[in-house]
């Protein structure tokens, strides 16, 4: 487990900053993507751990071939940075750099290697398919495949659009000051429905408490934005769910759409957050029919739980079945298709992108009415 100084250690707290910001201007300047951003963010504030810098190329294929990095642990997503290949040379002779984000330096950079790594043989081996169909493809065949690695330091940190968005160190803290010893987290990248709701809550039954982590960092265009989605989750906790109990902060990692392996890399991530139990559904972090609905749960069957940190709760499809009257699973519902009400984020959004009419048990009228509101055609 990190510990609260080398997370701190990797921000450079404000008084200092500006001073930093100075003595930065002489070294060579990089420009980051709002992913490389995410990333880089991530990497200094403990996301990432045991990761606190971008990787090297020996631990980038450790990663790809292995699911592992060199020291053993496992670590299923290569964090690499990407570089204009003309910047190698003068890369190569300093041992600093400066991270710069929509013309603002906002971190800096030990340069420890500048080493070569194939996009196509990457996107093979991470997203097992090179169809540019494929989001994450599309952008991976994009980058150079220059690579720079070494250990990241905060100099600015982030607005993000939407507040809280708390580091790992934060949010361990706001477990133990409340005494939490069973902690459940859930990912999405999605506005909420009652099949998600009914599954937070059987977890709420048997644990402390429940966070409930949102991506904030970059998705694909067509998903819903983010300050819609942030609206929704908010209604949604505000009415249906214990105050006292739940916690809604960002994630702050961008959306890779790498389905088993960025399971496991989501189940990681959430073991720095304090997070005792992991909820994973069918498809997690999936797109489009790339991967096998059931791989991102089956992954899990090749780590222990010593190995992981973290405990796994796999989630089944959640429906309403009118003849129960509630909501269920095939696991405690004996009833045939026909008696459910199949809920899915696919049918929410073409039916109000459509302008027609959602049942009461498939979302709550709050969420429908953020939701209608942004469907509403223009």
């Amino acid at each position: 487990m990190r510990t609260a100084s080398l997370e701190q250690s990797r921000i450079i707290p404000y008084p200092m900053s500006d001073a930093i910001l100075t003595w930065l201007q002489k070294y060579p300047a990089l420009s980051l993507d709002p992913v490389q951003w995410a990333d880089t963010f991530c990497l200094a504030t403990g996301v990432y751990a045991p990761l606190s810098g971008f990787q090297g190329r020996l631990a980038a294929q450790s990663v790809l071939e292995r699911w592992h990095l060199p020291s053993g642990e496992p670590w299923p997503i290569p964090i690499t940075l990407s570089i204009e290949p003309q910047l190698a040379h003068s890369l190569r002779k300093t041992d600093l750099a400066r991270l710069v984000f929509r013309n603002t330096t906002v971190a800096m950079i030990s340069v420890e290697d500048v080493f070569w790594l194939d996009p196509e043989d990457e996107a093979s081996l991470l997203y097992g398919t090179k169809n540019l169909q494929h989001p994450g493809v599309q952008r991976l065949l994009q980058t150079s495949p220059v690579r720079v690695a070494g250990s990241v330091t905060l100099v600015k940190y982030p607005e993000f659009p939407v507040s809280p968005v708390l580091t790992p160190l934060e949010t361990r803290t706001i477990i133990q000051q409340r005494g939490w010893r069973q902690v459940v987290g859930f990912q999405t990248r999605n506005p909420l429905h009652r099949a998600h709701e009914y599954i937070q809550k059987v977890a709420l039954e048997t644990h402390d408490a429940l966070i409930l982590h949102p991506l904030v960092g970059y998705t694909k265009s067509d998903d819903v934005p983010l300050d819609v989605r942030w609206q929704a989750y908010q209604a949604l906790l505000d009415h249906y769910f214990p105050k006292d109990r739940t916690v809604l902060t960002g994630f702050p990692a961008p959306m890779r759409y790498a389905g088993p392996r960025e399971a496991v890399f989501h189940a990681l991530c959430r073991k720095n957050y304090g997070i005792t139990h992991f909820i994973v559904g069918r498809d997690h972090a999936g797109v489009g029919n790339f991967y096998d609905p059931e791989a991102s749960q089956k992954i899990f069957e090749r780590f222990n739980h010593a190995e992981l940190g973290i405990s796994i709760i796999p989630a089944d499809p959640a429906f309403y079945c009118h003849r129960c009257q509630q909501m269920a699973t095939a696991r405690s519902c004996p009833h045939d298709s026909v008696d459910h009400e199949a809920l899915s984020g696919t049918r929410i959004r073409t039916t109000l992108g459509s302008g027609g009419q959602l049942p009461q048990v498939a979302i709550r009228p709050e969420v429908e009415a953020i939701l209608r509101q942004y469907y509403r055609p223009t």
